[in-house]
């Protein structure tokens, strides 16, 4: 009987040893709060990269409305000009020699607005990178309401840009496209001419 209460007794104070440890309770939970830390940090990382991307693609939009706005006729060059500013703009964005980073997509357009209709329509229209220049004529349905005055025209330019995290561990692998879209009134005259002519007076705003 004595060697099984012998026994019992070392059990238990083995067990009591067991449940006063604490040795590797720091391990512990650093193993269970590692995975939350690691989403954290990532996701941080991804979301702030993102949101300065999309800032980026903001300014450019904007900058490519204003540059040309500010002209009284524009050529290829000029354009060609507005859109390297463009990719200034979107750095480190842009894509390097490696290839690492996507291309900038970008439109500049002018657009009219119908005086009997209040609509606007496209009187020319160049693309940046693979953007679609739109064609000539055609309307564009999302212009504000406010700007709509007739016998007016407007420099409309769109940006894209499709954000790749570095990571992909919280945001999508495939990546995130972003827009944006500016509108200003020409500067100096009533519309922008586009293509600027080679000799001559420039001709009358387009209506059609």
């Amino acid at each position: 009987m004595k060697p099984v209460l012998n026994r019992l007794r070392r059990a238990r104070h083995v067990a009591l040893r067991l449940v006063t440890d604490r040795r590797g309770i720091a391990a512990i939970e650093f193993a269970m709060i590692v995975p939350v830390m690691l989403v954290m940090f990532f996701g941080t990382v991804e979301f702030s990269s993102g949101v300065a991307a999309n800032r980026k693609v903001t300014l450019t939009a904007r900058t490519l409305s204003d540059l040309t706005s500010q002209s009284i006729s524009v050529a290829d060059s000029d354009l060609a000009n507005f859109f390297a500013a463009a990719g200034a703009i979107m750095t480190p964005y842009v894509p390097p020699p490696n290839g690492l980073y996507n291309p900038t997509k970008a439109v500049i357009s002018e657009l009219y607005i119908d005086p009997n209709t209040l609509q606007a329509r496209v009187q020319w229209s160049k693309g940046y990178q693979g953007g679609a220049a739109r064609p000539v004529g055609s309307t564009v349905p999302t212009v504000p309401a406010a700007l709509l005055t007739g016998n007016t025209y407007l420099i409309f330019s769109e940006v894209g840009f499709l954000y790749t995290p570095a990571v992909g561990y919280v945001m999508a692998k495939a990546g995130i496209n972003l827009s944006d879209v500016a509108y200003t009134r020409p500067r100096q005259t009533a519309c922008v001419i586009y293509p600027t002519p080679t000799s001559g007076a420039l001709p009358p705003c387009p209506t059609s």
